[in-house]
């Protein structure tokens, strides 16, 4: 009996090893936070802040509208589908203005913040989620011109959306390029979710296109481009009674209704929010309840 027992007994430990080594895998992926470096800028938070001061004196806003020297934005909302959709229109001088951040200030894995925390610590006047780089290990970061990670994403297929220095936009894929040769060619930032929503001015998705195996209705959160210095972002709610959601086509045709070249969809789910003036404007849902998702990265109108 006791020679049966010992196989048994080996088999029961590396069990244990093999579980807990595939927890430790899920933690490391989902959960457990990896600072890899800080963020570096041109300006430093104090002067943000104060360039923000100065133009928020001279700035008229409203509920739904933001005005100075700059910076024009005006939001709307509208029901589409059975669902609450924002809708903010952007023009700015320049487009120094259309920012991102990391959460924390920091690149690394599960890194968080709410949309909400990362664009106040930011002074933001408008901010959406970014692409929650952090919840994958693999696929081009570009931040402010600056490498932080440059393997390949698994679905490489997948376009991602190139915001160049004189804020045009632009759909590559990571297996034609390099991120050396993307940052060369004038990105400064680089936004790796999808799937682009309109090309050329053209919807360049079908109406079954789907991320991953996610449902046909959902919150969603998008940036395009009308013009030079003129975007338009739209974020919708989803998965309450008050909203049901929207499919990639319906928020591709709500994009293309605002005559826009270029549309991309970022993160969306319980990542999807939209702080203006000082407050989250939308009703993020997170596990059934409504409130904020915490992202590594936001899109963000500011100084």
């Amino acid at each position: 009996m006791k020679f049966f027992r010992k196989p048994y007994a080996y088999a029961s430990v590396f069990g244990c090893l093999l579980l807990a080594s595939f927890s430790y895998s899920l933690l490391k992926t989902f959960v457990i936070s990896e600072t890899i470096s800080k963020v570096t800028s041109s300006q430093t938070a104090s002067q943000t802040s104060s360039k923000a001061s100065q133009a928020a004196q001279n700035a008229s806003r409203s509920d739904n509208s933001y005005k100075d020297d700059n910076i024009s934005i005006n939001l709307t909302e509208k029901t589409v589908a059975n669902t609450q959709v924002y809708v903010a229109d952007v023009t700015v001088s320049s487009p120094e203005y259309l920012k991102t951040a990391l959460a924390q200030n920091t690149y690394g894995n599960n890194v968080t913040a709410k949309t909400s925390v990362t664009a106040a610590n930011n002074s933001a006047i408008l901010a959406i989620n970014g692409d929650y780089y952090g919840a994958n290990r693999t696929g081009y970061v570009i931040r402010n011109g600056q490498i932080y990670r440059n393997s390949i994403r698994e679905d490489a297929d997948n376009g991602d959306l190139a915001i160049y220095k004189d804020g045009s936009f632009g759909i590559v894929y990571e297996n034609q390029t390099s991120a050396e040769d993307l940052v060369k060619q004038g990105v400064v930032n680089l936004l790796a979710f999808g799937p682009s929503l309109v090309e050329n001015g053209k919807i360049s998705v079908s109406e079954n296109s789907e991320v991953g195996q996610s449902m046909a209705s959902n919150p969603r959160t998008a940036i395009g481009i009308i013009d030079e210095n003129h975007y338009i972002i739209v974020v919708s709610d989803g998965r309450t009674s008050e909203s049901k959601g929207l499919s990639l086509y319906q928020l591709a045709e709500v994009m293309q209704s605002y005559g826009v070249k270029t549309a991309y969809n970022l993160d969306g789910g319980g990542s999807s929010t939209l702080y203006f003036n000082g407050k989250v404007i939308n009703k993020p849902t997170t596990n059934g309840n409504i409130s904020e998702r915490a992202v590594s990265d936001i899109v963000y109108i500011g100084y």
